[in-house]
């Protein structure tokens, strides 16, 4: 319990301090800072202007959620970036009390007081805690889901909230989908193996408790409850806009859907990001949990298979749509915490099944051993050839091989070796440390970089703009939540797209000069092309790329020299 509560203290101290600070760019986790603003766009309207809706770009039918806390966060402490931070930033400390709750329940106290300290201070997390974008708030509900789920097997009727949380989860980011699948799957199983013995029988499975089975009973009503509430509250109600988002943010952005492209994502997944590198220990220990838990699911709680179809599950969500963007890994990260948690928790040793059961489940496993082992290596490997793909697929992949053959070669003796360890309460003190260490000494390099060039840019651009100023641009809203201009947002056929060309009521737009002209996206460069005799009028410095020095410009499109808005001063470029 103390160990807990040092773990919150921790959690709330990093990710409070500092919160104006731009998101990290020498030691990068994939943070877009400009879409904090687009994302928190309906909730800043309606506390600002009176009304949700004031241009073409309405992420609220997306992410409705989260759209809402943003929201109450500004109606209670006004508009502004730490308070639009707010949300992610609790979103990150319930997910360490949670995931300490839900571990409690399945391993006992130890497992909690581990699990804790690795999410409180996981840098990856507390860095996505830190901005105010909807992966963290995501996550912190499916979070959520599985603890409810896990303290269901001894409460049941906390289904009913765990089948409710994914629902929301699923209407904060559809990225939830895959653990909506996830609990539903796990349900029928449940229920499955209690109604026909002769299954149970088939697999050698141990027939689901009185409470297992009301807890799949309540978790799914909770999970059509909570369906039919959104449906009949908002998704019918607001169904053009909603088909609209959901079609064009979820599937039609995402890349292309070929065996190929299949066999691309799938390689990458360790491979083209820091994500596993930077918790590789944690990575280590999460697959060690792994195939223990799946090397005895014919007997393991429910609770403890949902962790392993979070990762599995989320890893094939992945490959079908994108596993080239850092922020939709951000979800694995409690579910690797609480593998890792889980195995250095255990203290006992396991149940061996008898010999004939031993050799079948090698090869029923060899897909997932594989699978961890091209993880586990993958991650190191890369840093041989950093940003280099085939090369470190082909080392990897080799590698994972090698390792899995030689398992398979000696898998009986690996096996009882494996059944009979015990990690010592010293030992995993020692591990945890390390793990801990790894993380605060990311964060002190964060932190001896840190700017605030963002921010400062942001209140630099209220003193120039009038409230209430028009401003076109991806870059507006991300220069929004410090002063009252009105941005309007120019996505790639969403948004004010259509009428980007001709808004002759609109005389500005910002966009970057630095890395180049129009690094938010192709669409900003159709904008530009449109008013040849545009004029920069003022630059600012920003913080997005890995070089941390970057800039964007207000641009006068029709290029007067000057305006009844804006004016010329300090850092501006005549």
């Amino acid at each position: 319990m103390l160990t807990c509560a040092i773990a919150l203290c921790l959690a709330t101290t990093l990710r409070v301090v500092w919160l104006t600070s731009d998101p990290p760019t020498h030691a990068t986790v994939g943070i877009v800072w400009h879409d904090e603003g687009a994302w928190t766009h309906n909730a800043r309207n309606r506390v600002l202007w009176g009304a949700w809706r004031t241009d073409e770009w309405n992420p609220m039918f997306l992410a409705p959620v989260f759209t809402g806390l943003e929201y109450l966060a500004f109606e209670a402490f006004g508009v502004g970036t730490w308070q639009a931070r707010l949300v992610p930033v609790a979103s990150g400390i319930a997910s360490v009390a949670l995931i300490a709750i839900g571990l409690a329940a399945v391993s006992g106290g130890r497992a909690a007081a581990i699990g804790a300290l690795l999410l409180a201070t996981n840098y990856v997390f507390v860095m996505w805690n830190r901005a105010a974008l909807m992966e963290s708030t995501m996550t912190a509900l499916i979070v959520a889901s599985w603890t409810a789920y896990a303290a269901a097997e001894r409460w049941p009727r906390l289904g009913f909230l765990a089948g409710f949380a994914v629902v929301a989860a699923w209407f904060t980011k559809a990225s939830a989908a895959f653990f909506i699948l996830a609990i539903v799957g796990d349900c029928v199983l449940t229920l499955a193996l209690a109604r026909w013995p002769a299954a149970r029988q088939r697999i050698a499975a141990s027939e689901p408790g009185a409470a297992a089975v009301s807890a799949a009973i309540w978790t799914l009503a909770g999970l059509l409850a909570a369906a039919a509430l959104a449906l009949v509250l908002f998704v019918m109600p607001h169904w053009q806009e909603y088909r609209f988002y959901t079609w064009q943010m979820s599937v039609v952005r995402k890349p292309a859907y070929t065996l190929r492209a299949f066999v691309d994502r799938a390689s990458w997944l360790p491979i083209v990001h820091d994500f596993f590198t930077r918790m590789w220990l944690v990575l280590g220990l999460a697959a060690l949990g792994t195939i223990t838990i799946a090397a005895r699911w014919r007997n393991a709680t429910p609770a403890e298979r949902m962790l392993v179809w979070w990762l599995l599950l989320g890893l094939v969500e992945l490959v079908v749509h994108d596993s080239g963007n850092e922020r939709r890994y951000i979800m694995f990260v409690p579910a690797l915490v609480a593998l890792a948690a889980v195995f250095l928790g255990r203290t006992t040793t396991i149940q061996m099944p008898d010999e004939a059961s031993t050799a079948r489940a090698r090869w029923l496993l060899l897909p997932l051993l594989l699978l961890m082992a091209y993880l586990v290596f993958g991650s190191i490997i890369r840093l041989a050839f950093l940003y280099e793909v085939g090369p470190n697929v082909r080392l990897s992949a080799a590698a994972a091989a090698l390792m899995v053959a030689v398992l398979l070669v000696r898998w009986r003796l690996v096996i009882v070796w494996f059944a009979r360890q015990q990690i010592s309460t010293r030992g995993a003190i020692v591990v945890v440390t390390i793990a801990v260490a790894g993380d605060l000494a990311q964060y002190a390099q964060w932190v001896t970089h840190r700017t605030e060039n963002n921010y400062r840019a942001s209140i630099e651009l209220g003193r120039v703009l009038a409230p209430g100023t028009l401003v076109q641009g991806k870059l507006a809203n991300g220069l929004s939540l410090e002063n009252r201009i009105r941005p309007l947002f120019i996505g790639h056929g969403f948004g004010n797209f259509e009428d980007r060309k001709n808004r002759e009521d609109v005389r500005y737009i910002l966009s970057y000069i630095a890395p180049r002209v129009g690094y938010e996206g192709s669409q900003i460069l159709d904008v530009l092309d449109a008013y040849p005799n545009r004029k920069i009028i003022m630059t600012f410095e920003v913080a997005e790329t890995a070089t941390g020095h970057d800039r964007a410009a207000l641009i006068d499109k029709f290029g007067t020299t000057g305006s009844t808005h804006a004016q010329t001063t300090g850092r501006a470029n005549h």
